[in-house]
């Protein structure tokens, strides 16, 4: 009897490991995919308007070119669950936490989560 419950208790740890691994990798997939959109609209105002410099660029020149039609840019919601800001002046944009500093905890800034990938 105290085996089964010793391997009933290890699996409800195991799992519980798990679904938290799968709930960040949600969201920063999730962040991923609003950085792509953003990253899209920068792109296409970028081609209409050749001379201008991405550091130049704010959330009112690109929010028009948003492919959701949406009003304003997209946040993020971080592992702690905060709000975060998307930085369109720089190139491909940036996920950034409230003191400004670039956000991806996955360590990697090329691997799709957290960014827009390589």
């Amino acid at each position: 009897m105290t085996v089964v419950i010793v391997v009933l208790m290890t699996l409800i740890g195991m799992s519980m490991y798990v679904v938290n691994g799968y709930s960040e990798w949600k969201l920063g997939s999730e962040a991923s995919q609003k950085l792509r959109v953003v990253y899209n609209a920068q792109r296409t105002y970028l081609a209409e308007h050749p001379t201008e410099s991405p550091s130049s660029l704010t959330a009112a020149k690109v929010v028009p070119y948003l492919s959701d039609n949406a009003s304003n840019l997209p946040t993020v919601e971080s592992l702690d669950g905060d709000e975060l800001n998307i930085k369109v002046s720089v190139s491909p944009p940036v996920v950034v936490d409230s003191d400004g500093s670039d956000y991806d905890p996955s360590g990697d800034s090329d691997d799709g989560i957290w960014d827009v990938g390589g």
